[in-house]
């Protein structure tokens, strides 16, 4: 005889009063005093230091609904299919295991209108299953707040950056995809001249 599966029970599903109590919670965890949203040159809305902050300080952490990664899927093309339509649409979403992702496109996470900068002054660090957004250098007040979104180079080019450091890119790619960037670049540059040429 066969081992029996064990199948992970399903959670119950919370009720109108737990979830407001659970989303509260992750509210009051996704507030920081050393920070505020402002409107952003970089990108519409950003997150900006309220005070002087030192590296390595935990900076706000990023709160959202943990979600399967079938359901993270699902909201990754219904964005692709809205980015094509409109232009624009943003994705919030964290890899934090093998079965789960973290959306934060959330009213109460203001952790994700931080904005990506070729050249940031924070980083997004996983503790468990909790992101925090800690800085790498000193900021200053005023300063904006800014990470790394780690963006692969195959689609570099429908995602085009304006940080306007001197370090920027032109495109949102993430520092462990920046030899694979350069090799696409030359390869299109390659094919765009021959195109002229022929």
């Amino acid at each position: 005889m066969g081992k029996k599966n064990k199948k992970t029970p399903k959670k119950k599903a919370l009720t109108p009063e737990e979830d407001a109590k659970r989303i509260a919670k992750l509210t009051k965890r996704g507030q920081s005093g050393c920070v505020e949203v402002r409107g952003s040159v970089i990108h519409g809305r950003g997150v900006y230091a309220t005070r002087d902050t030192e590296p390595e300080e935990h900076v706000i952490e990023y709160v959202g609904n943990f979600i399967d990664k079938e359901e993270s899927e699902r909201r990754a093309w219904a964005l692709f299919a809205e980015s094509e339509k409109s232009g624009g649409a943003a994705v919030y979403i964290f890899n934090v295991s093998k079965k789960w992702d973290l959306d934060g496109d959330v009213e109460w996470n203001p952790a994700r209108l931080i904005n990506h900068s070729c050249d940031p002054n924070c980083e997004a660090i996983q503790v468990k299953k909790r992101i925090y957004i800690n800085a790498t250098r000193p900021i200053k007040r005023d300063e904006e707040i800014t990470f790394d979104y780690g963006f692969s180079a195959d689609s570099y080019v429908d995602h085009p950056c304006l940080c306007g450091s001197p370090k920027c890119l032109g495109y949102i790619v993430g520092k462990d995809y920046l030899k694979k960037f350069r090799k696409l670049q030359k390869k299109a540059k390659k094919a765009a001249a021959e195109a002229l040429e022929g």
